[in-house]
């Protein structure tokens, strides 16, 4: 991947017949796939300017998913403030529209305190709400959800996703089978209002985001080194004992498979592991072939955001320092 994207920090507006200067607050957004390097340049970045982290992950969000979202120590959290970080238990939802609520009213109370908001994660949904926006689509049907999970359980998810594909086949050819979160958002906003969730999302309302905000795509240019990043960091995860959290967390008779917070990557094939449905080789294989593709999801999803930078943190260090000074000296 090349860093020829042009730099999300917006120049100011022109100045001449009266026109004013882009005045919104600054903020910086670290993304990028898993394991690139976005936690550790976002604690420097942080600690340089005396400012805090808030965390766009949609593992971290939850209590007790520690070792295997490789969430932040302790000790870094005292050190360096991070928001949104263990504020669901594992067992609730928590969703891309409350993230972007949270995130912004978080980006705000910084920018009032004189502090740059450093916006570090790879959540992409999570990314997409807090800058673009949400349709404003039809809130949560507790029944008509419970209705379509237990279809789910007597029908089967593919089943439900060829009924989906049935009355909104761009919705489908977008979500994956595999994806019973999604298939059951878009089932039940099908089963609500009668309208394709796809023509809801089309129908997203164009905005201002009240920042000027410097994206970072942050992505080793060789794939393989990405690749050799996440096998030695999953095998650090099982060394510090990943299972062992797992094991802990099914403990909470609250907790089943299907939720959001143990369908987190490596957290779905710890549980199968330990179901007894999967061996230990088999448990580590699978675990890092679904971070892999998460990867590639996830690189999927940042070349749709065009005025990001694509750096190397590991090679373009120099121009990644080149980034932040120029962006930083526009307050």
């Amino acid at each position: 991947m090349t860093s020829t994207t042009n730099c999300a920090a917006p120049v100011p507006e022109a100045t001449g017949h009266g026109a004013k200067a882009d005045a919104r607050p600054l903020a910086i957004a670290l993304m990028g796939p898993t394991a690139s390097g976005k936690t550790a340049l976002a604690l420097e970045w942080a600690a340089r300017l005396g400012t805090e982290v808030i965390s766009v992950d949609s593992a971290l969000v939850y209590r007790g998913l520690d070792i295997g979202a490789a969430k932040p120590d302790r000790e870094t959290l005292r050190r360096v403030r991070h928001h949104l970080v263990d504020i669901r238990d594992p067992h609730q939802v928590y969703s891309a529209a409350d993230f972007a609520t949270d995130a912004l009213s978080a980006m705000t109370a910084l920018a009032a305190a004189g502090k740059v908001p450093i916006l570090a994660g790879g959540t992409g949904l999570y990314f997409h709400a807090l800058l673009h926006g949400l349709s404003t689509m039809p809130e949560a049907d507790p029944e008509i959800r419970a209705r379509l999970i237990e279809e789910a359980q007597s029908r089967g998810w593919e089943a439900l996703h060829r009924e989906l594909a049935d009355h909104d086949p761009a919705a489908a050819d977008r979500i994956h089978r595999n994806d019973p979160q999604r298939i059951v958002r878009a089932l039940e906003v099908w089963r609500l209002t009668g309208v394709p969730i796809s023509e809801w999302q089309s129908a997203r309302q164009a905005r201002k985001f009240p920042f000027r905000v410097l994206k970072l795509a942050l992505a080793p240019t060789d794939r393989a080194v990405l690749h050799a990043r996440i096998e030695a960091r999953f095998d650090a995860m099982l060394a510090a004992g990943f299972l062992d959290e797992v094991r802990m967390l099914r403990r909470d008779t609250r907790l089943h498979p299907d939720l959001p917070a143990m369908r987190a990557v490596g957290y779905r094939q710890a549980w199968a592991h330990l179901d007894g449905a999967i061996d230990a080789g088999q448990f580590r294989d699978q675990a890092l072939a679904a971070t892999r593709q998460l990867a590639k999801r996830q690189f999927t999803w940042l070349r749709g955001e065009l005025d990001a930078r694509w750096i190397d943190p590991a090679v373009d260090k120099a121009e990644l320092e080149a980034s932040f000074q120029l962006f930083i000296t526009r307050r």
